[in-house]
């Protein structure tokens, strides 16, 4: 599904900003502002191997603009990752094998290894987030609701997602184990 050519295929987070029509001025934001907390950058710091992080979003997607940038900012500070965005409706073949229930929510975020077998894939929402949507979120009126989520994204600053992302990688990949390196 996912190989090299597909992935040079996708939009660097630039290309993806640029063509942007909706929330423009928020993707232009979100990556000026974006940044790694520190112990993310030492959790991805561990992998010993490429990563490639493959979003499919969309720029409509308000959730994806409270983790995208994000996602960039780390490919951009760790020359190990690799980042390419997919659009969820140019690619359904994609799309459909990472399904929320039957809904094709997003972002989702796949992670591959040098090989690119998969490591694991994460969306459309921090752990926390979803919980909140699925539950109290339900019972408020959609404008309620939004609001609500922009700010959780506003106050987070990516870090949730970023570190539910930095586990699903560190587990699933080639990485040192954490503490200092042992002579052999």
């Amino acid at each position: 599904m996912m190989d090299a050519a597909r992935f040079l295929s996708g939009q660097t987070f630039e290309e993806f900003v640029a063509t942007a029509t909706k929330y423009q001025e928020l993707w232009t934001l979100g990556a000026r502002r974006a940044s790694v907390p520190a112990d993310v950058l030492e959790k991805f710091n561990l992998l010993i191997a490429p990563v490639r992080l493959v979003a499919l979003t969309e720029d409509w997607c308000l959730d994806a603009v409270g983790v995208v940038p994000y996602i960039s900012k780390l490919a951009e500070e760790n020359s190990r990752i690799e980042f390419r965005s997919f659009s969820r409706d140019a690619n359904p073949d994609l799309m459909d094998a990472y399904l929320t229930g039957t809904s094709r929510s997003i972002p989702v975020i796949i992670a591959y290894d040098s090989d690119w077998n998969e490591i694991g894939w994460w969306g459309p929402r921090p752990t926390e987030l979803q919980s909140w949507v699925m539950t109290a979120g339900a019972l408020l009126p959609k404008p309620e609701k939004y609001h609500f989520m922009r700010q959780w994204y506003a106050r987070d600053h990516g870090a949730t997602p970023l570190r539910e992302i930095a586990d699903m990688v560190i587990n699933g990949s080639n990485a040192r184990p954490p503490g200092p390196a042992i002579a052999r």
